[in-house]
């Protein structure tokens, strides 16, 4: 059994500084081999990009054997929407699956070697999916750029907010215009049954 490594307390080298952004702090945090942790998670999330399978298993190994397995996993829960995202549709109720089996399997027993299972089952899904950093550009674009303000859609005044129910808008202006749906996937029946509704309201 691998004991977990312990994380030392950092030194603050640069008492003097007015922020924490501008302080020089040392830490210590080193896995097994000698690697500094946070390179090694730099190092499997850019294996993972580049669809490097053998070098994302040997760095989360890493990782793993060290005792950093939860921070391990939430940078692969990062990773499934950072650096995969809408790429590979589903793969992120694979990656959840997984990590439930992990945490099944050390609640019951803390140092299951059989946990690694499922976590190296994600690392190598994640290194073979197709990638796109799209959701990631989506987050950045609003810390760098921004969007402009917008004014409220009429279609979102509808009977469930005050400014909807102050202009008399109820059950029938929810069905015409609040409830339009863009590129629906709609069943044989399902036009049918709206209009029946419409209609019941309608004469009501």
């Amino acid at each position: 059994m691998v004991k977990k490594q312990k994380f030392r307390k950092f030194v603050i080298l640069n008492k003097k500084a007015k922020n924490m952004e501008t302080q020089e702090l040392k830490f210590e945090f080193k896995t097994r081999k000698g690697y500094d942790f946070f390179e090694v998670i730099s190092a499997l999330q850019k294996a993972i990009r580049r669809c490097e399978e053998e070098n994302a298993v040997y760095w989360a190994l890493e990782l793993y054997k060290s005792g950093f397995s939860k921070a391990l996993w939430s940078r692969l829960l990062i990773i499934t929407s950072e650096d995969v995202g809408l790429a590979e549709s589903g793969i992120e109720v694979s990656i959840n699956a997984l990590y439930n089996n992990y945490l099944a399997l050390i609640e019951k027993k803390k140092d299951s070697p059989e946990a690694l299972l499922p976590t190296l089952h994600a690392v190598v899904l994640l290194a073979r999916a197709k990638k796109s950093r799209y959701i990631a550009l989506l987050c950045e674009y609003d810390e760098f750029v921004g969007y402009d303000y917008r004014d409220m859609p009429d279609e979102a005044l509808d009977k469930h907010t005050r400014r909807g129910k102050a202009k008399g808008r109820g059950l029938l202006y929810f069905y015409k215009e609040s409830a339009k749906l863009n590129n629906a996937k709609k069943e044989a029946n399902e036009e049918e049954i709206e209009q029946k509704i419409v209609k019941k309201i309608s004469n009501v």
